[in-house]
C-alpha cells in the first residue's frame, strides 16, 4: 500500500511539474486571445503567439483541443507549431475579417501556373526561414482553400484567395510531422527551395496534390499515407519557380502510401471509390511534371499504391534526370501505365536551355496487380535523346487484359511535345512494356501476365540500343509473340524458357 501510494505521488508530482511546464514555457494561443470554437476568427491571436515566441528567440505554439477559424499564420524561425490530439486549423472561408495575406510576386508567368509561383496566400507559410517545425496528433482542415484560381485571376496579385495549406519558401531545418491534413487545396505542401526538410508520419486526404517538393535538396519523407484522387500524391519537381534552375535532390521517400479514394473517405476510414476523373483517379507518386532543375540522388523504397495512377518518372523541360533507385514497390488497382518513364522535350523555360537527360536510373522489386490492359509500362526517350543506363529487376505485372490483334499493329504517335501523360500514348502495340528510344536497357527476373485474355506481344522495342533480357517470363495470347522488334541494335535474350538464347546485331520488323 505504502508503494502503492508512494508512486501515485510521484505520478502526480511529475504531472504538476509538466503542467507548470505547459504554462511557463508554451505558448498557448489562447492565452493570446483564441477561442478555438469554430466562430470567431483567432488569425491575430495565433500570430500574435507566434511572434511573441520568435521575439523571445523561439518556442512552441501550443494549440489544445478545439476548433481554430484562421486565415494565413506567418512562420518564423525557431518556432514549433504543437497541433494537439483534438485540436484542428480551419482554414476559413476568404473573407476580410479572415485575415489572409496576398499573393506575393516574386517571379513572372512564364513557365508555371499561378499555384506554384506564390507562397503567401496560404493557411500557413514561411519564406527565409530556419528552424521550423509543425507536428501533433491534431488536424489542418483547409476549408476554405481554392482548388485553383480561374482564369482572369492568373496573374492578379491582388486576389486574396488562399489555396495552400502549408506553403514554404527558401526555408532550411524544417520538420513535419504526425499531422493529418484534410480538403489541402491547391498543395497540402508546396514546399519550394526548402533545403533539410523531414515530412514523417503524416496523413493527407486531399483535393488536388498531397505534397510538392520543388528544388529542394536534403529531403526524407517517410511513413505517409497521401490520398489525393484528383492530382498527384508525391510530387518530387524541379520547376522555374525561383527563376532560376535548381534540382531536386538528396531525397529519400520510404514506408509511404498513395491512393486515390474518394476525397475524406482515407481519414473517415471508408476508402470509397467513386471518382470519375480524366481516367481515373490520380494519386501517384511522380517526378514532374515540372522539371527544369533535375532530379539527382533520389531513392524510394518500401511505398504501395492503392487505386490510383502508376510511378512517373518525368524530365520534360531540360531537367537532368539521374542516380535513381526505387525498390519495394506494391500496387493494387492501378488504372494506366503501371511504370511511366518520360525524356521528353516539351521545354517549358528559357529558350536556350538544353533537352535533359534519364541515365542510372533502376527500378527493382515490384509487384503490380489488377492493372488496367490498355496500357503496358512505357518507357520512352527520344530520338538522339535516349534515356540510358536503365536497369528493371525482378518485376511481375498483373495486367487486366483484353488487348487485340488489331491493337498490336497500332502505331502510338509522336509524344515529343506534349504533355508527358501515359494517357497522351494511346493504347500500346504490346502489354507488358512499350520501350522506345533507350541505350543500354538491363531487364532481368521479369513476369508479365493477364487476367483476360491479350493478344498482343509483351515488348514491344523500337530504336533500342543495347538490351539484354534475362529469366523474362510472359503470359502470351493464342499467337501472340513475345517480342516485336523495330530498328533494335544490340539485342540479347538468355536464359528464358519460352525463348531460345538469342543474340540480334540489328533487327527491323522481326518476331520472337
Amino acid at each position: 500500500m505504502k508503494k502503492r501510494f508512494s508512486s501515485l505521488l510521484a505520478a502526480l508530482m511529475l504531472l504538476c511539474a509538466y503542467g507548470t511546464y505547459a504554462q511557463t514555457d508554451l505558448y498557448n494561443v489562447k492565452k493570446y486571445g483564441a477561442k478555438g470554437d469554430n466562430i470567431a476568427f483567432d488569425t491575430e491571436a495565433i500570430n500574435k503567439a507566434v511572434e511573441i515566441a520568435a521575439a523571445a528567440g523561439g518556442g512552441t505554439v501550443y494549440f489544445p483541443a478545439g476548433n481554430y477559424l484562421t486565415g494565413s499564420i506567418r512562420l518564423k524561425s525557431n518556432i514549433t507549431l504543437y497541433i494537439d490530439q483534438g485540436a484542428t486549423l480551419i482554414a476559413a472561408d476568404p473573407v476580410k475579417e479572415a485575415g489572409y495575406d496576398l499573393p506575393e510576386k516574386k517571379t513572372d508567368f512564364l513557365y508555371e501556373d499561378f499555384g506554384h509561383r506564390h507562397w503567401h496566400n496560404s493557411l500557413i507559410w514561411g519564406e527565409n526561414i530556419h528552424d521550423v517545425s509543425i507536428i501533433g496528433q491534431g488536424t489542418i482542415w483547409g476549408k476554405g482553400l481554392e482548388r485553383t484560381n480561374t482564369i482572369d485571376k492568373m496573374n492578379d496579385e491582388t486576389n486574396p484567395k488562399p489555396n495552400k495549406t502549408i506553403a514554404l519558401y527558401q526555408c532550411r531545418n524544417i520538420n513535419i510531422k504526425d499531422i493529418s491534413i484534410l480538403h489541402g487545396g491547391w498543395f497540402a505542401l508546396l514546399a519550394t527551395a526548402a533545403d533539410n526538410l523531414t515530412v514523417d508520419n503524416v496523413k493527407m486526404d486531399t483535393n488536388r496534390d498531397g505534397m510538392d517538393i520543388d528544388c529542394c535538396q536534403n529531403v526524407h519523407i517517410s511513413n505517409c499515407s497521401v490520398n489525393s484522387p484528383y492530382d498527384d500524391g508525391i510530387c518530387l519537381k524541379s520547376s522555374y519557380g525561383l527563376n532560376t534552375a535548381r534540382a531536386t535532390e538528396n531525397v529519400t521517400i520510404t514506408n509511404c502510401q498513395v491512393s486515390g479514394f474518394d476525397e475524406g473517405s482515407f481519414l473517415d476510414g471508408t476508402y470509397k471509390r467513386t471518382v470519375k476523373y480524366n481516367g481515373g483517379p490520380t494519386g501517384r507518386i511522380k517526378f514532374g511534371t515540372e522539371s527544369n532543375g533535375g532530379y539527382k540522388n533520389i531513392a524510394i523504397s518500401n511505398c504501395t499504391f492503392v487505386y490510383c495512377r502508376g510511378l512517373a518518372l518525368e524530365s520534360v523541360d531540360g531537367a537532368l534526370m539521374e542516380d535513381i533507385s526505387i525498390t519495394n514497390i506494391t500496387m493494387r488497382d492501378i488504372v494506366n501505365a503501371p511504370l511511366f518513364v518520360r525524356l521528353g522535350a516539351r521545354m517549358r523555360g528559357p529558350a536556350n536551355a538544353a533537352i535533359g537527360t534519364a541515365k542510372r536510373i533502376l527500378i527493382s522489386n515490384v509487384m503490380a496487380y489488377n492493372v488496367d490492359g490498355t496500357q503496358a509500362a512505357i518507357i520512352a526517350g527520344l530520338p538522339g535523346n535516349e534515356i540510358q543506363d536503365l536497369t528493371l529487376d525482378n518485376i511481375h505485372i498483373y495486367f487486366n487484359g483484353g488487348g487485340t490483334k488489331e491493337q498490336a499493329s497500332t502505331v502510338v504517335p509522336d509524344q515529343t511535345k506534349l504533355y508527358p501523360e501515359p494517357k497522351n500514348f494511346g493504347v500500346t502495340p504490346s502489354y507488358g512494356f512499350y520501350i522506345s528510344q533507350v541505350k543500354d536497357l538491363k531487364m532481368s527476373n521479369i513476369e508479365t501476365c493477364f487476367l483476360s485474355n491479350d493478344f498482343r506481344p509483351a515488348y514491344y522495342l523500337e530504336q533500342v540500343d543495347g538490351s539484354d533480357f534475362q529469366h523474362i517470363r510472359s503470359q502470351l495470347g493464342a499467337g501472340a509473340a513475345t517480342f516485336m522488334l523495330n530498328k533494335v541494335k544490340n539485342f540479347s535474350v538468355s536464359n528464358t524458357g519460352q525463348l531460345p538464347n538469342t543474340k540480334l546485331a540489328e533487327a527491323d520488323g522481326k518476331v520472337l
